[in-house]
């Protein structure tokens, strides 16, 4: 996005979070002495309307350049109440709780220089945003359809079928069934997939959601810093258990979604392993932790993984070998970054990354996905895993292109013999969300240089 369409597009942004962002981007060092961002939580009805603003700047930017993009001259969201589309959801306005009866969406493209038509094939209408067309109900809902469809006469109509991917899978076989039908054999015959419609829509991100992405992250740091502290966890006391379910009830308590239940995992030396071998859930001394942690605020997801250290009676520090583990983690991450380049795929990146961390005496493994409106998001996966390991049907969907204005996960895992434990291999498993734009792949809030220590 340019700088000229950036200041346009900020005019309409809300006062609230120009005071929010006022603040530049946080550090992990500088994070203590900065304004807490999980005090400023929106209620409801100002998320809303932050929402509802995106959203009409997305419709209005976001969709004509995609449908063009995909030559898809109408695109048709068709699904039912409590069986959405996963597109669904993102296209109509706060307070839309689910679809109603069956809800359909026709987005209609008159040509370059004219906007895109948006229409509304539903029972109930949605004013403002969508224009109704079915106005005679004593019309079946599928005849209407089919002569708006008829009438505007559209060159290719977009419905969302597909086999590679569930976010442009959305519309059910019957559903298809019945637009088949209404339409007859020469307008069916004009349907084509529009997955990769749904997969861009679904992946970018508008500048204001960009902005407002720090101050998501910002909120998933500040529950990091405060459970990976003596305030949640008591030395040879607290479990993994107790720590997983406090970040549960903080993150409701917040007003916030946990977007998958959280988890907390040790490693120790094997001596230390062997001792606690019937009690290992309990958090020791001279443990490592790692975390994972995602929350979803504003529509938007975050995923982080990030570790502590118990330090033992009189440390006041990790043992250098773990604190060498994190360094040879972050080269790996730099590594990968600096892979991200527009219109290469997710493969070619991973396995790029893989090669050149290899040769630099690294032993990686990478699994990153992108995240936005769902935690595993839209857009192109970039994994080294095995088969047998990774998602089913990872490596096709990592052959779709990198575009800018898109959220990623950086996940990845680097292994580090550690002298202090007699060179036993720890493993450092690494998350942490970064933006993709024309300047390149950034952390939006900084990231893990140093372990969180708990005394």
């Amino acid at each position: 996005m340019s700088p000229k369409h950036l200041k346009m597009h900020l005019k309409i942004f809300p006062l609230v979070f120009i005071l929010l962002l006022a603040a530049d981007s946080f550090t992990q060092d500088n994070r203590a002495t900065a304004v807490n961002d999980s005090t400023r939580i929106l209620p409801e009805k100002e998320r809303a309307g932050v929402m509802n603003e995106w959203l009409r700047w997305r419709l209005d930017n976001i969709i004509p350049e995609l449908m063009r993009r995909e030559g898809i001259d109408m695109w048709l969201i068709i699904n039912r109440e409590y069986n959405e589309d996963p597109v669904y959801m993102t296209l109509v306005p706060e307070p839309t709780m689910a679809a109603r009866r069956t809800s359909i969406l026709i987005f209609y493209d008159r040509g370059e220089g004219r906007e895109v038509e948006r229409l509304s094939g539903s029972y109930y209408g949605i004013g403002g945003w969508y224009k109704s067309t079915w106005l005679d109900k004593k019309k079946k809902q599928f005849e209407s359809l089919a002569e708006v469809i008829k009438k505007l006469n559209p060159r290719k109509v977009g419905i969302n079928v597909s086999s590679t991917w569930a976010f442009g899978d959305g519309l059910t076989a019957s559903l298809k069934e019945k637009l088949e039908k209404a339409l007859g054999p020469e307008f069916s015959s004009r349907l084509v997939s529009a997955e990769n419609l749904c997969v861009g829509w679904l992946e970018t991100r508008s500048p204001e959601e960009l902005s407002v992405y720090r101050y998501v992250c910002g909120i998933a740091h500040d529950i990091i810093a405060e459970f990976y502290s003596n305030k949640v966890i008591t030395p040879d006391i607290t479990t993994t258990e107790d720590v997983v379910w406090w970040i549960r009830q903080k993150i409701t308590g917040l007003g916030l979604e946990a977007w998958f239940q959280p988890s907390i995992s040790i490693q120790r030396h094997k001596k230390e392993a062997a001792k606690y071998e019937n009690d290992r859930d309990v958090i020791r001394r001279g443990d490592l932790l790692h975390c994972d942690v995602g929350i979803k605020y504003l529509g938007l997801c975050t995923d982080m993984q990030w570790q502590a250290y118990v330090c033992k009676i009189g440390e006041k520090d990790a043992p250098e070998g773990l604190k060498e583990a994190l360094r040879r983690t972050n080269k790996l991450g730099d590594i990968f970054r600096n892979e991200f380049k527009t219109g290469r795929s997710g493969n070619e990146i991973v396995w790029s990354a893989m090669k050149k961390a290899e040769a630099e005496g690294l032993r990686p493994l990478i699994y990153s996905h992108p995240v936005g409106s769902h935690g595993h998001a839209a857009g192109p996966p970039m994994d080294a895993r095995p088969p047998e390991q990774a998602p089913e049907g990872v490596e096709l969907r990592g052959k779709y292109p990198l575009y800018p204005n898109t959220v990623y996960a950086i996940e990845y895992s680097c292994t580090t013999s550690i002298p202090e434990w007699d060179n036993q291999d720890v493993r450092i498993g690494f998350e942490e969300t970064a933006m993709f734009t024309e300047e390149g792949c950034q952390f939006i809030d900084g990231h893990q240089t140093r372990f969180y220590l708990i005394k």
